[in-house]
């Protein structure tokens, strides 16, 4: 058997091919290209192996040549680059590293610990497309409300009135009027129709106590930096806003097509069905585990992979039970709004999370208990091909009585 490493870059990987000894049979730097792709196949193939029989390890899941190489139809295990830590100390205790070494040990992880790591999942294309958009739509997000971040800290510096009129800074309505007051001095010129004006501008209603509000807020006196700033710190705001306008228009096309993508995946309508989720949050969990039936053979599986089954340290004497850590953050999050929109939707959810808070867990940990339920009945849901059953996935109601 032969086993093959690879330690990846962005131009160039370092490839390290291993017999069922242990012996480095050939190594080899390839190029980021087709032409290195195909330099790869032509090493395997000189040593008698094929797609069928030669696993590759790698420390990643989202690199080009690992979509090349799942294509060509090898059994990919993508690697976390903190277990190859550990295993490279098997190695040697002297601390040296070097591409091609870390090559090797990725080899000889497949070689003798195969077992002990999952293979990259065969999910779908249309799965793929999902994930991309998901985890795009929600890059998105973060960097609007990074860049919402900066507007405010900018007009705590000058103009505390915008944030006494906005409260909401991410609202089109409080970025229509600062892109025509981005300064006290233009917010003083401000007179109601211009402010109507702006909000029939971004759909607001015809709402006179809501122009009168904001028309006092941006006029109440306050103290002001000198002229010269004060008009260098308006440019900086009108930048800002423009720059997060473009930002909310980003996020409402991805948003589109996320729900559009999500709605035409043969799973949609079992994610759809289940309490608590819509098309954002059921795209987003469909995103993080896949579409895979074998990815998961066991609940347990997924709730470790999501980060809602707890983990016990028992050593000695001490013995206590701790959240998860090493997770899916992507995941985890969606769970975690997961079970917080279920209370709302789901009686019996809703009466689990007050038991766990009537035992003594914060509302964090109740939820992530929660979810760690939910995801198992999805689980059961998607294994089956079923629709989620309310009255099914909680046969017991959780009452402290029945505890």
């Amino acid at each position: 058997m032969i086993t093959c490493g690879i330690d990846w870059a962005e131009d160039h990987h370092d490839i390290a091919l291993m017999d069922d000894s242990g012996f480095i049979i050939e190594r080899r730097r390839i190029t980021h290209d087709p032409n290195g792709f195909a330099e790869l196949l032509a090493m395997v193939a000189d040593h008698g192996g094929t797609a069928d029989d030669v696993p590759i390890a790698i420390e990643t899941d989202k690199n080009l040549l690992v979509v090349a190489l799942a294509g060509a139809g090898f059994t990919v295990y993508p690697i976390n680059p903190r277990a190859v830590a550990r295993y490279r100390e098997r190695h040697g205790q002297a601390g040296n590293k070097s591409d091609s070494r870390d090559a090797a040990v990725l080899a000889d992880i497949v070689r003798t610990d195969r077992h002990q790591h999952r293979r990259l999942p065969a999910n779908s294309e249309q799965q793929q497309a999902i994930k991309a958009l998901a985890r795009q739509h929600q890059e998105a997000i973060w960097a609007q409300n990074q860049t919402i971040s900066r507007l405010r800290s900018v007009l705590l510096e000058f103009y505390p009135q915008a944030l006494q009129a906005f409260p909401k800074l991410k609202h089109r309505a409080a970025m229509e009027v600062l892109s025509i007051a981005p300064t006290p001095t233009d917010a003083a010129k401000l007179t109601r129709p211009r402010i109507s004006n702006a909000l029939k501008r971004v759909g607001r209603r015809n709402d006179p106590a809501l122009v009168t509000q904001i028309h006092s807020d941006l006029h109440a006196p306050g103290l002001r930096q000198p002229d010269a700033v004060e008009v260098a710190l308006g440019h900086t705001v009108a930048s800002l806003v423009a720059i997060i306008v473009a930002m909310l228009d980003a996020v409402a096309v991805l948003e589109r097509e996320l729900v559009t993508a999500f709605a035409e995946h043969p799973q949609a309508d079992i994610i759809d069905s289940v309490p608590g989720l819509g098309g954002v949050l059921g795209a987003r969990i469909l995103a993080e585990i896949g579409d895979d039936p074998t990815r998961f053979s066991s609940p347990t599986g997924l709730r470790s992979f999501a980060g809602t089954a707890p983990v016990t340290i028992a050593s000695g004497r001490s013995h206590y039970v701790k959240a998860r850590k090493v997770r899916n953050r992507r995941l985890a999050d969606a769970c975690h709004w997961w079970a917080f929109a279920a209370l709302t939707w789901s009686a019996p959810a809703r009466e689990y999370y007050d038991h766990r808070r009537a035992v003594g867990d914060h509302h964090n940990a109740a939820l992530r208990a929660l979810a760690n339920k939910l995801l198992g009945r999805l689980w059961w849901c998607l294994q089956h091909d079923q629709s989620w059953d309310d009255t099914a996935a909680w046969p017991r109601a959780a009452t402290p009585a029945a505890a």
